[in-house]
């Protein structure tokens, strides 16, 4: 079955790795859309390579610039929120890899969620944000979601099919959830003063940009997948234990009532969760090479250390106080995570900013996506009132 696929945020890591197992099965996959930012001779390239139907470009001035540059290709170029929201539920594709990263992916993957398609969670923020009214709007559209973040994609690999959201009927007892511990694992709160924005964005493992990598060195990458994953799998954070694993070679695991522990083990390459999603329930070659378990030699774990590391608190906090909390999380780390990157804070002060926010900002009901947006631009304006 020759499937169209639609790629939110195609210049992206993911989205690079997505075209790249694409790329490997012309007879399979086929490219309806390309979304980006504003990369335009990225997605010149691509546009020229995989001629889809459409091009979206979220900058308005970027857009026009793409427009000239496909002049005479048949290509049509949209742009901004809407251009992506349209794509992403357009009947033209059946499945929708949801790559943009942070609060701009919660439109398009909605419209995605909305529309039916096969939607290939990337986007963790989408559903951190959104959690109750996200899932109540894939069970309405009859939507297929598939988790991408490999952490996600190893839990659902290790659970029985069709029970990914009846953990108890399973014979589950924890998830357990795997972190690198980032760059600075083995740092001291002392070291941790003065680590710079390359610092964070050296993984020791996976190749990211630069928001995520920064989260991953706070560790707020892996308390904003705890919350994802308690919505995913219909848990909370009692059932969901973090075990820092250095190697990030088990992506992640599930402990089962009668003491068996099921994992799933990969090279750190995000081409293996994209493969397994966009041929799910098929396996298809993804270009990894097989993993050499001699030439790894031992897995280690470590406790990740909250003292160090409070952004996993802070997230677990902010799912159990529900409503808009993890919306306020969100956003406070995003424009954290900014100023850091731009030096205008230090590392360690990330945490701060977002834990003040949260103090600072009313949780209300998340009654509706407009309440969960409008609590996300509150947000913003109290994050860089504590910066400044």
């Amino acid at each position: 079955m020759m499937r169209s696929v639609t790629v939110l945020g195609a210049t992206g890591s993911i989205g690079q790795s997505t075209l790249d197992v694409i790329r490997r099965h012309p007879h399979r996959f086929r490219v309806e859309a390309l979304t980006a930012s504003t990369r335009v001779d990225e997605m010149a390239i691509l546009c020229q390579e995989f001629q889809p139907s459409v091009a979206v470009m979220a900058d308005a001035a970027a857009a026009a610039e793409l427009q000239a540059r496909l002049s005479g290709t048949g290509i049509e170029v949209l742009t901004g929120e809407s251009g992506l929201c349209a794509v992403a539920g357009d009947a033209g594709c059946d499945t929708v890899m949801a790559a943009i990263v942070g609060a701009a992916g919660l439109a398009p993957t909605l419209a995605a969620v909305k529309a039916g398609k096969r939607v290939l969670l990337a986007n963790k923020e989408a559903l951190v944000m959104s959690g109750q009214l996200f899932m109540d709007a894939v069970a309405h559209s009859g939507a297929e979601l598939l988790p991408i973040d490999s952490e996600h994609n190893a839990i659902f690999q290790c659970l029985p099919a069709g029970q990914s959201r009846q953990l108890d009927a399973a014979g589950v007892r924890r998830i357990l959830l795997t972190a690198s511990g980032g760059p600075f694992r083995t740092f001291s709160v002392e070291q941790l003063q003065d680590v710079t924005p390359e610092q964070a964005c050296a993984h020791p493992n996976w190749s990211m940009g630069q928001k995520i990598s920064v989260d991953s060195a706070s560790l707020m990458n892996k308390g904003l997948e705890l919350i994802e994953a308690c919505w995913l799998f219909n848990t909370d954070p009692g059932k969901v234990e973090v075990h820092v694993h250095p190697e990030s070679i088990i992506h992640s695991m599930v402990d089962y009532e009668d003491g068996s522990v099921l994992a799933q083990l990969g090279s750190p390459d995000m081409r293996t969760p994209i493969a397994n999603g966009l041929a799910w329930p098929e396996r298809i070659e993804a270009g990894v090479p097989p993993l050499d378990l001699f030439a790894i030699g031992r897995f280690n774990f470590e406790r990740p250390d909250p003292d160090r590391f409070p952004c996993l608190r802070l997230a677990a906090e902010a799912f159990y106080a529900g409503a808009t909390a993890p919306a306020i999380l969100n956003a406070a780390n995003e424009v954290a995570v900014d100023a850091f990157l731009k030096r205008k804070i230090r590392f360690v002060d990330i945490p701060a900013i977002i834990e003040r926010t949260l103090a600072r900002v009313a949780i209300e009901p998340a009654s509706n996506f407009e309440a969960i947006f409008a609590k996300d631009d509150e947000a913003r304006v109290v994050a860089l009132e504590q910066i400044r």
